[in-house]
């Protein structure tokens, strides 16, 4: 099914919205996608390029984790419609580019407090990544009413729209929290 499951788009084009393959995985590929972004921060605040680290580690976190997020995006809406066609539905589960793409959101313009112990580090990537699987599971409005949207867009949207609902929620924990 694996080999199956790419027919039909390029080889690129199902590396990307599969993100990279994790969408194969079950249960549950929407949540395997979200690692990726969350791993990538977690690497990032470990190796003293985090948003605690100084204005140009900051800079450096924050253009990464944009660059991922453009990267994807730019992937759900080239070869989301090509995705469709080829699993035979809308908004198939094997398409985690969205989920890779929507968790970016809250893990950009993070406050310093945020990662300025490895333990504020650490719940700050899990408040991230398990907010949004949340937001993306509800599908709060506006994200429910997108979905509707065709082709890559609609694949896209409502995971944009939860990375903001998550972003938020992240952005007043952080500010409470520490």
């Amino acid at each position: 099914m694996k080999g199956e499951a790419t027919a039909g788009l390029s080889p690129l084009g199902g590396a990307v919205v599969t993100t990279f393959g994790l969408g194969h995985l079950r249960p549950a590929p929407g949540t395997w996608g979200s690692i990726p972004p969350v791993a990538l921060a977690a690497a990032m605040i470990l190796a003293g390029y985090g948003p605690a680290d100084g204005l140009a580690a900051q800079a450096v976190f924050n253009a990464v984790i944009a660059l991922v997020l453009v990267v994807f995006c730019i992937g759900c809406v080239v070869y989301g419609e090509a995705a469709e066609a080829r699993f035979g539905k809308k908004d198939p589960g094997s398409v985690c580019a969205d989920e890779t793409a929507g968790v970016c959101i809250p893990l950009l313009l993070l406050p310093a407090s945020s990662a300025d112990t490895l333990v504020h580090g650490a719940v700050t990537c899990c408040v991230v990544f398990f907010g949004f699987r949340v937001f993306d599971i509800l599908k709060l409005p506006p994200a429910h009413g997108l979905q509707r949207v065709r082709g890559g867009w609609g694949i896209l949207l409502d995971d944009l729209v939860a990375g903001v609902q998550t972003m938020i929620v992240v952005q007043v924990f952080v500010r409470l929290a520490w």
